[in-house]
């Protein structure tokens, strides 16, 4: 008769062969719906830059005829990286920026202490781009077809093909 030792290892055997056989699908899922995001955020600023501008003078963000354009861009072309998975890692750097101006701006007034860090959106996307920028965009991404090829061709080649030469 199995003992409750044997059975708890089996158990952890399974979660570990699940978790293992579903590896890909948390950074995918994590792309594909901060990239949407962003792209609808992006594109819906790129097309009501007068406003954004506006508000972005009315929070005091220096040059806000810059800035407007540039956030905006920012999260549009970064969203569409994130999609896709291509430069992953890099594309999350400029949105966590963004996020962070979001943060000390927009979202100042309501910031009182760090539990009110904690429930706001914006943190969850600095967290959710943070964790691609570290792990990456998972295997189900333009940037790991673009990894697979690299690695292929920094291979040296086996020594009988090289001795053929």
């Amino acid at each position: 008769m199995p003992t409750l030792t044997d059975r708890l290892s089996r158990l952890r055997r399974l979660v570990l062969r699940v978790s293992s056989t579903l590896r890909w699908l948390p950074p995918t899922v994590t792309r594909l719906t901060l990239g949407w995001v962003f792209i609808e955020s992006g594109w819906g600023k790129l097309h009501s830059l007068p406003k954004v501008i506006a508000y972005f003078g009315e929070l005091g963000i220096p040059t806000p005829q810059f800035q407007a354009p540039l956030a905006a861009t920012t999260e549009f072309v970064c969203g569409v990286l994130l999609l896709v998975g291509l430069a992953t890692r890099v594309a999350s750097l400029p949105l966590i920026g963004t996020m962070i101006v979001a943060i000390l701006t927009a979202r100042r007034s309501d910031l009182n202490g760090i539990s009110d860090l904690f429930g706001f959106i914006e943190y969850l996307y600095i967290v959710l781009c943070l964790w691609l920028g570290a792990y990456g965009a998972g295997p189900l991404s333009l940037d790991a077809v673009f990894a697979k090829r690299f690695e292929a061709a920094e291979r040296p080649l086996p020594a009988r093909a090289a001795a053929a030469r």
